[in-house]
């Protein structure tokens, strides 16, 4: 009997009934009409007991963090970098945009905020250099999805509480794909240049612009800081292949070779002065001490310093810490509005997380995982078969079902039957939330089209068309990172966080 909840939680989804009480109706109704009426009590006990979770936290502070920093003026700083990094290539500023969205994914972790953040300063952008608004809102929409995927991530975060997975070991699978999506769209940029005669952008370098005293001195250090940081990795992967190869080990004490590399980043970098502009050099320092943020706390996690939760609230004091004190471009009066949107974001995210841990109790009572499981592999042996038939299924349902209740629904039925194939379980967990947050730029549903809409004036069909050539080059990477798996799980090996 409670086997059919999903297609009445379906039936509720399509006659607009929001996700949450869908969620809880579904369920409840079957319980109800079944005569449990003890389960329905559980049900409706396990939406709290979903929410009361130490390491979900980390999604309302990583949200007032992305709030922080876009109202503390870091995304226009991160905007005006890429300009000057890539505005000169042809079709610069649609490959200005997607270096944005990789940018402030490392901030935000959200497709939505990309979306509008990106959207209302590079969508005009766009249309006053000569891209047509249905292109600009197009690309703005398919590079948000970078978002979710490049860490810090909330739909991992959501993954790695309700599957038990490491939160670490999610964001480092993120990182390579993440970057794979960007190339690949900017790869699509570069071949629609020519076809579509897209304009080609000057080198877009804000003149004469002032750095404060303080924030000279701050991006000074944390620059020379940043680069002995780089040269440390390289060491410690040269130190570790001689190892394996030659059977040298040379030890060296660790602060000593930081003080020798800060020393000589120092160098290195007075040496580069005379190579660029002194207009170029300073928006580079006015996009450092923003660009710390996925430094801190992804840096942070992996060396063991604090948990996911504990960077969230880090990187939520590093927001306000610069917002006020090194940018000055906050005020007091502006956290009671900063606040409550962000509280009103995440207590949505958290009433679906509870809804959807109460709906996974009657999945499991159910016995529909076994079901399905058996209906799924009586279509083939082939777990490779398997994998295509499975990443075709998560896009049909990421076209209609947001990222953060699909992973919470699906992933407890599905993750079993590819575990028990072999897969691993950090691997499927990227297969899926890639393709998921892929779906929320995919037709006809896909919310970050809504956003981009509202934010540009364009239509959704309008869009959805514009955008089809950026979908094509996300799904490939799709399939790449699921029958490549060493694109996503040769960091998580490298760093120890996977076996």
């Amino acid at each position: 009997m409670l086997v059919w909840f999903l297609p009445i939680f379906l039936v509720f989804l399509m006659i607009g009934m929001p996700v949450f009480f869908a969620l809880l109706l579904s369920p409840g109704f079957l319980l109800w009409f079944d005569g449990q009426e003890r389960d329905i009590a559980l049900l409706y006990r396990n939406v709290y007991n979903g929410m009361d979770s130490f390491p979900l936290m980390a999604l309302p502070f990583f949200m007032l963090a992305g709030d922080l920093m876009n109202r503390g003026g870091i995304t226009a700083r991160l905007v005006e970098f890429s300009q000057a990094l890539m505005g000169h290539l042809r079709g610069g500023l649609a490959h200005v945009n997607i270096l944005s969205s990789i940018l402030f994914a490392g901030l935000s972790g959200s497709a939505v905020a990309d979306t509008s953040a990106l959207g209302s300063t590079l969508i005009p952008a766009m249309e006053k250099n000569g891209y047509s608004r249905k292109f600009a809102a197009a690309i703005t929409a398919a590079s948000s999805v970078i978002g979710p995927i490049i860490p810090p991530s909330g739909i991992m975060i959501i993954y790695a509480y309700v599957m038990g997975e490491s939160v670490a070991a999610l964001f480092l699978a993120g990182l390579v794909p993440g970057i794979l999506v960007g190339v690949g769209l900017m790869l699509v940029v570069r071949l629609l240049a020519d076809k579509y005669e897209l304009p080609k952008a000057e080198r877009i370098v804000n003149k004469n612009q002032a750095l404060s005293p303080l924030e000279f001195w701050v991006s000074l250090i944390l620059l020379r800081i940043n680069f002995a940081g780089v040269m440390i990795a390289v060491y410690a992967g040269v130190r570790a292949l001689m190892s394996w190869w030659l059977g040298m080990d040379i030890a060296v004490n660790n602060w000593l070779l930081f003080m020798i590399f800060l020393v000589l980043s120092h160098f290195i970098l007075v040496s580069l002065r005379s190579v660029v502009s002194n207009d170029f050099r300073i928006v580079c320092k006015k996009a450092v001490a923003p660009l710390q943020a996925p430094i801190i706390i992804l840096g942070g996690i992996l060396i063991g310093v604090f948990t996911p939760t504990e960077a969230s609230a880090v990187a939520v004091a590093y927001a306000m810490l610069i917002s006020f004190f090194v940018l000055r471009s906050m005020k007091l009066s502006d956290l009671p509005a900063i606040f409550a949107r962000s509280a009103f974001g995440a207590s949505t995210v958290l009433l679906l997380v509870g809804a959807a841990v109460a709906f996974k109790t009657v999945v499991s009572l159910s016995h529909a995982p076994e079901q399905l499981a058996a209906l799924i592999l009586s279509l083939s042996s082939d777990p490779l078969m398997l994998l295509f038939l499975i990443n075709i299924l998560l896009f049909i349902v990421g076209m209609f079902l947001d990222a953060g209740p699909a992973i919470i629904i699906l992933g407890p039925i599905l993750a079993p039957i590819f575990l028990s194939l072999g897969v691993h379980p950090v691997h499927f967990a990227i297969i899926m939330s890639v393709n998921l947050t892929v779906g929320l730029a995919t037709p006809p549903m896909g919310l970050v089209l809504f956003v981009a809409s509202s934010v540009s004036g364009e239509r959704v069909e309008t869009i959805s068309r514009a955008i089809l050539p950026f979908l094509a080059v996300e799904v490939l990477v799709i399939f790449l990172i699921t029958y490549f798996p060493a694109i996503s799980m040769t960091l998580p090996r490298l760093t120890g966080f996977v076996q």
